[in-house]
């Protein structure tokens, strides 16, 4: 009945330090350039001048940057403050065990979610709305670090398996939905297993490694999908088994598919906090967390017969530890051999095709909702009475005893109340797919949902839910010209830091960081310009040649004046063949291009319809101005932060991120050498 989860639960911590770290540091760069007073989508759209009160503070969407006029700060200045802020904490949550506790932790959920709501298009993805759920659970999960009459207590509690529980299902209900909704999205290429012939060259911003990804064998990459599928469906459920080995061998599982993620894709810090709620499936047992036996040496007085339990230990630890666990995934092997037509086939490839019709598969969904809800239940609860028993059994003395029980029916409630709203975002989804319809949850559990959809503490997921770009990657190509006459010729392109454009340029390595300008670019090439006014609104910029948003990008093709027309052409791209380069033998280039239409018509600065359409969005006022909210009365702390944003200025990404992060791990060996 042992607890076994301290260490544990101060590594989920850290982790998801780093994970706030890079979060903070990678949102900070880019600022001034998406939501500054020039910038892409000013952050004046969403919180007016106006909003000052400490009441409005609840209202609507909820978060501190509605203060700060109280501070004498501007909008964007108050998210330098955010941010910077952020990153502090971060950086000593990170360098020292003592800092990860309760109040370090509900700073940093409230300053993410607070730059959350003035993030707009540029925050809308999952990973965003997946940390804030993961960022609360860590401020249930953190030690308060309390001292009471001069004696701290103790930073292990038996409600400690309750918290990280929460953390478990949080990781169960993403990889099941996001392996779910691959099936009823009815993609074609989910259904026929060529997703990943696909995935590698269209995903948003491949790494060197998806070029060679993408022209491994054919058989292989369906063979990828259908590994893909057993673990985000199948091998979830292993979350919940009574065996450590079990729950061992789907943690391995999920980290294998992130480290594959990784290495071919820029997923920013999405997959890194992937793994940081894997960490909720081991204990202190686990090698990396537990401390080398204490020598025993042998006394006289020590017996030398063995109990009745100890000759049944080992043949108990068989069935536990190998043999059960050994039939579990024999299963999973046999089924998965059964639903995919697995065979061997020539040369021994591994042929694979979906046995089952969507009709098939729905039922089956329909079917097994309701036993993951089940399961989710009576694993919680079971973890519940566990956490009541050490409680009164382990814990000494009469205080720390009641102390424990009463803490642990305090986050048991709070883990039955974050279970049950949980089942909002986790059922619906999927009944509104046309599954489950017979599962209907209370009105009341969606109000209580309601109540805390503001503050994104349970969220739907479901990732890569269709597979795009199949004809070709669709990729935008911003050109400017520097005449007033609209020559075929003379037109340059403009150069962004990460997303393909130039042919003979390298896929980037990017990751921890996230530059949001390229990964809308990419979203904006999916549809079109009427649909993305925030691109309009960067040609606008462009075509005033704006600092702020310049760094966003590339080399600017006009530095010493800006251009007079700018124009979008869409094309595709293709990553070249081994074939092509055999041929050139060096200097190959990663991709060939094709034009496919025109996305956007040259546009002048000087067209009406162009300033018309920026005043209907807001980002001009009424007399074709930028309407840049006053300054108010300045301080010494927004001096401060104006002289560290001048001072740091908009760098590059990816080193800024990769220098404040080696900037922690330094210190924190250096607080563990010296301290």
């Amino acid at each position: 009945m042992a607890n076994n989860l301290r260490r544990t639960r101060d590594c989920f911590l850290w982790f998801t330090s780093i994970v706030y770290l890079f979060a903070f540091s990678s949102l900070y760069v880019q600022i001034p350039g998406l939501y500054g007073n020039n910038g892409i989508l000013p952050s004046r759209l969403v919180i007016k001048p106006g909003h000052s009160g400490w009441q409005e503070l609840m209202e609507g969407q909820p978060t501190l940057l509605k203060l700060l006029p109280r501070l004498g700060m501007d909008i964007p200045t108050g998210m330098d403050l955010l941010a910077l802020s952020g990153m502090v904490i971060s950086f000593f949550c990170v360098v020292s065990r003592t800092a990860r506790d309760f109040v370090s932790f509900t700073l940093l959920w409230m300053f993410y979610l607070s730059l959350y709501q003035v993030g707009q298009t540029f925050m809308w993805f999952q990973w965003d709305i997946l940390l804030l759920e993961t960022g609360f659970l860590a401020i249930i999960i953190a030690p308060f670090n309390l001292q009471v009459f001069m004696r701290r207590w103790s930073a292990s509690n038996p409600h400690d398996g309750i918290t990280m529980w929460l953390a478990r299902w949080l990781l169960f209900r993403l990889m099941f939905a996001s392996g779910v909704v691959k099936l009823t999205s009815m993609c074609p290429t989910w259904w026929g297993l060529s997703a990943l012939n696909v995935h590698f060259e269209s995903q948003c911003i491949p790494t060197p490694a998806a070029w060679y990804w993408h022209h491994l064998p054919d058989w292989m990459l369906r063979l990828g999908v259908v590994i893909t599928y057993i673990i985000e469906i199948a091998i979830p459920f292993l979350f919940f088994a009574p065996f450590r080995s079990l729950r061992l061998f789907a943690f391995w599982s999920q980290v294998l598919l992130q480290m594959m993620i990784i290495i071919t894709g820029n997923y920013n810090f999405f997959n890194l906090l992937t793994i940081t709620l894997c960490i909720s499936l081991l204990d202190d047992s686990f090698s990396l967390f537990s401390q080398p036996p204490k020598h025993q040496t042998k006394g006289k007085g020590r017996s030398n017969s063995k109990s009745t339990s100890d000759m049944f230990r080992p043949i108990l630890s068989l069935f536990t530890g190998f043999l059960i666990p050994l039939a579990v995934i024999g299963f999973i092997v046999y089924k998965s051999i059964t639903l995919f037509s697995l065979n061997i086939g020539p040369g021994y490839s591994v042929q694979s095709k979906i046995a089952f019709t969507d009709a098939e598969f729905f039922k089956w969904l329909e079917q097994v909702m309701p036993y993951t809800i089940l399961i989710g239940a009576v694993s919680l609860g079971l973890e519940i009475l566990l956490s009541f028993g050490r409680s009164l059994v382990e814990e000494k003395g009469i205080a720390r005893k009641a102390f424990c029980v009463l803490g642990t029916a305090v986050f048991g409630m709070v883990a039955i109340f974050m279970f049950t709203i949980s089942l909002v975002s986790f059922v619906t989804p999927l009944v509104k797919s046309g599954s489950s319809s017979s599962l209907v949850l209370p009105k009341s559990v969606h109000k209580a949902h309601g109540f805390g959809r503001p503050f994104h503490i349970t969220n739907s997921y479901g990732l890569f839910r269709r597979m795009t770009g199949v004809g070709g990657r669709p990729e935008l190509v911003l050109e400017g010209h520097p005449s007033d006459r609209k020559a075929e010729s003379g037109w340059k392109e403009y150069d962004f830091l990460y997303k393909p454009g130039d042919v003979m340029a390298s896929p980037p390595v990017v990751a921890p960081h996230q530059p949001r300008l390229d990964w809308q670019m990419w979203f904006a090439a999916l549809g079109n310009y009427q649909n993305n006014p925030w691109l309009l609104n960067t040609v606008y910029r462009l075509l005033q040649n704006k600092e702020e948003v310049l760094q966003l990008m590339g080399t600017n093709p006009f530095p010493s004046k800006p251009p007079k027309f700018i124009r979008a052409t869409l094309y595709h791209y293709h990553f070249t063949t081994p074939k092509d380069c055999a041929k050139l033998k060096e200097n190959c280039a990663w991709w060939t291009r094709e034009k496919k239409s025109e996305y956007l018509p040259p546009i002048s600065i000087q067209d009406k319809s162009f300033v018309d359409y920026l005043k209907h969005y807001k980002f001009l006022d009424e007399t074709g101005k930028d309407s840049a909210p006053k300054m108010q009365a300045p301080s010494w702390m927004t001096d401060c932060l104006i002289w560290v944003r001048q001072t740091v200025g908009q760098p590059e990404g990816f080193n800024f991120v990769v220098s404040v992060f080696g900037s922690a791990i330094l210190a924190m060996f250096l607080n563990r050498a010296l301290f």
